[in-house]
């Protein structure tokens, strides 16, 4: 399907995300990746902070206001928080989290796994299998939205963790 895969391997599609136990037969399943010149205790701070803006494109998913540039003091994601944040309001609910490790959550009819996985001492592969239980019809529109969406969290994430 178009707009399905971004930037992972065969060998990252085929691993088991937390997002495969909620949604077991999914009528969509898109992966995203990145590399993050940084360990997974820099980049992971980052991913915890999504419950508090989307960190993609503030301009159409959070009606403009920028996503924090600095790490909050927050206190350590638990089930049942907020899993993002949209022109401040709370969007979603965090369904499992394995902190330093791997966050999903169910947004919009989604279900969202992001994983870290470590390379080396210095380098994180950074992630993002989205699923979706209904929408067939609707799948590749959602599959090259979030694409684009998704691209852009992920690559502002990295910037922030290697700087």
């Amino acid at each position: 399907m178009i707009g399905d895969r971004w930037g992972v391997t065969d060998d990252e599609v085929a691993l088991r995300y937390g997002c495969d136990a909620i949604v077991p037969r999914p009528a969509l399943q898109a992966w995203r990746g990145v590399t993050v010149d940084a360990p997974p205790e820099r980049v992971w701070p980052w991913v915890a902070q999504l419950r508090v803006a989307p960190y993609s494109y503030d301009w159409v998913d959070n009606l403009g206001r920028p996503s924090p540039r600095e790490l909050l003091d927050l206190p350590p994601l638990a089930v049942g928080d907020p899993f993002t944040s949209s022109a401040g309001r709370p969007v979603g609910r965090v369904v499992a989290v394995a902190p330093g490790r791997e966050l999903t959550g169910r947004i919009l009819g989604a279900v969202m796994s992001y994983r870290l996985e470590p390379r080396g001492e210095d380098a994180t592969r950074l992630l993002l299998k989205l699923v979706m239980a209904r929408g067939r019809a609707v799948a590749p529109l959602v599959a090259v939205g979030d694409l684009v969406m998704a691209r852009r969290q992920l690559l502002t994430w990295k910037a922030l963790a290697e700087s």
